[in-house]
């Protein structure tokens, strides 16, 4: 786990999820939805991140989301 969270990104909350009645699963990077897992993918999702500690969680949202930043996202200051 070292070797992939080097900068420590992963001990903080920066990523939730919340389930539907419908067993669709939302993830959020900082509060803004960025994918929408359904059917298989979610069940998969799910049966893994019951058993994850938090950094587990966190890394398996991570995976989950894909790569949906390509730093020429611009920080509203």
């Amino acid at each position: 786990m070292d070797n992939i969270d080097k900068r420590n990104r992963l001990g903080e909350e920066v990523f939730t999820y919340r389930i539907t009645k419908d067993k669709k699963v939302f993830i959020s990077f900082q509060g803004r939805h960025v994918t929408t897992l359904v059917g298989t993918a979610s069940e998969k999702f799910l049966s893994k991140i019951h058993s994850a500690d938090f950094k587990e969680a966190q890394l398996l949202m991570a995976k989950a989301t894909g790569n949906f930043k390509h730093g020429n996202e611009k920080d509203n200051k």
